[in-house]
């Protein structure tokens, strides 16, 4: 098969204007390709397809793509590159049509950005069908034409990167255990050299005092695991790195405050924190970035049991604060105030952690933004210029003193894991709480609840977990290594 793209027309006659691979391929079949679009009616919208067959032996199926204007570039409302985004979602159209069609194989315009076209390809086809007796057919999508190879594979590591998250968010929980999600990140990082994987059990845990989350780990059998990985890509090995935390809650039932019964199944992805920046780092090191990037995944379940947290409770995190456990269903920041303290070692050039915190999150944005919380502008520049880029939106949130007053006012410790107006600006005072065990004057927080699982708002990705933002974070480390670079 083949997909091609095609612009919206600027002029009202409405004859197609192909990319350069288009008018190349209408130029093989005489005019023919070009002609059959104009007798199917009026000029293709963006985001819209046309199948052909038998227009030419090598490829008996075509479709062609709309890519809407053709000078679309950075999209100031938006904050995204939409011409980017456009060829995203055409290519991904295109491919899940010669997928529907059981074509093995499949050619992929370029458009005009063989980096895009690539994720587009990777990202639309992908699906988590491994417990199905029946699967959708492998479509395996290439470039078409040489011209612009690295961008292309670049764009397919990219892609590849975020698939892994999406796996490990989509898998059932019984499947993606704490130990199992370690195995299958050391796995996917044995090959490279450069790169060491500690899988530490609960009796480190312990030596390193960490009983917010010991806490967290004990209500349930599966016992925690504490994940950290060294990728060395810098030019010097003591160079500062950037440090990535991740939530790793391979199943959260909320303990004892337990979660309504109804979507308790999606659950399953609330190690999506871990499972991004897991991903990020697979693909920094695919990518052989040059810096040095470290990450910590606090592993566990959340589940009541006669051992599990009691709301009131109170635990002692790494930092000596003590935490008063209002809610056991507020227990991914537990986890977090442990990882956080233990990120300090490494004199870390910045402290990035990702989590699906706070159903409060998905209220305040949807799915259209992560919510990223900093104390450090030069941070948040990064994110959101990497963001744009690959249209996996960030968007700044507050953390004002204001939600601070609300977690420190507590009767029986330091902190309350719940801010004291309840439900009143979730997300802001959990991030707030998070700040009480960040020393480092590069830090961000990124709130990934909405972004967890995709409907249909990413026209590319399948409905299903999403694994946003690894690309963001992948290209907000491509940065920081370009800067360290210079």
């Amino acid at each position: 098969g083949l997909v091609l793209g095609v612009y919206s027309s600027e002029k009202d006659d409405g004859a197609a204007q192909f990319t350069s691979a288009g008018d190349a391929f209408d130029r093989l079949v005489s005019g023919k390709l070009r002609a059959l679009l104009s007798l199917c009616g009026p000029p293709l919208k963006k985001g819209k397809s046309r199948v052909f067959h038998g227009l030419h032996q090598d490829f008996p199926s075509v479709v062609v793509v709309g890519l809407g204007k053709k000078n679309a570039g950075i999209n100031e409302q938006e904050n995204w590159n939409e011409g980017k985004e456009n060829i995203r979602t055409a290519v991904a159209v295109g491919c899940r049509q010669i997928q529907d069609l059981e074509i093995p194989c499949v050619e992929v315009d370029p458009c005009g950005d063989a980096q895009a076209a690539a994720e587009g390809a990777v990202l639309g086809l992908h699906e988590y069908n491994e417990l199905k007796q029946k699967k959708k057919p492998v479509v395996t999508p290439q470039l078409h034409g040489s011209a612009e190879s690295e961008a292309w594979q670049k764009g397919v590591i990219y892609a590849e990167g975020q698939n892994l998250a999406r796996y490990l968010m989509e898998a059932p929980a019984n499947y993606i255990t704490p130990i199992k999600f370690a195995e299958h990140i050391e796995q996917k990082l044995r090959s490279f050299s450069n790169v060491k994987v500690y899988i530490r059990p609960e009796s480190w845990i312990t030596t390193q005092e960490m009983g917010a989350f010991l806490s967290v780990a004990k209500g349930s059998a599966e016992p925690p695991i504490f994940l950290e990985i060294h990728y060395l890509g810098g030019a010097n090995t003591d160079d500062a790195p950037l440090v990535f935390v991740g939530k790793g809650v391979t199943f959260d039932s909320g303990g004892i405050s337990l979660k309504p019964s109804s979507g308790m199944d999606a659950m399953r992805a609330d190690m999506g924190g871990a499972a991004t920046v897991c991903s990020a780092i697979v693909t920094a090191a695919a990518l052989n970035l040059p810096l040095n990037i470290i990450g910590l995944a606090p592993l566990c379940e959340n589940m009541p049991s006669g051992k599990a947290n009691k709301p009131g409770d109170v635990v002692r995190a790494k930092n000596g604060k003590t935490i008063q456990v209002d809610n056991t269903d507020a227990e991914g920041r537990l986890l977090l105030a442990d990882a956080l303290c233990y990120a300090h070692n490494f004199n870390a050039k910045a402290i990035v952690n990702a989590a699906t915190l706070t159903g409060a999150m998905d209220v305040a944005l949807g799915s259209a933004a992560t919510g990223v919380f900093t104390n450090s502008s030069w941070l948040w520049t990064h994110l959101y210029e990497a963001s744009i880029l690959t249209g996996d939106r960030v968007w700044r949130m507050p953390l004002f003193k204001h939600y601070t007053k609300q977690i420190t006012d507590c009767p029986l410790a330091d902190v309350s894991n719940i801010g004291k107006y309840s439900r009143a600006g979730g997300a802001c005072t959990a991030a707030a709480f998070l700040k009480e065990f960040v020393t480092a004057s590069h830090w961000a927080h990124l709130d990934i609840a909405g972004v967890m699982s995709n409907k249909d708002e990413v026209p590319y990705l399948r409905k299903g977990m999403a694994g946003r933002p690894t690309r963001t974070l992948v290209e907000f480390a491509a940065r920081l290594s370009q800067d360290s670079h210079n």
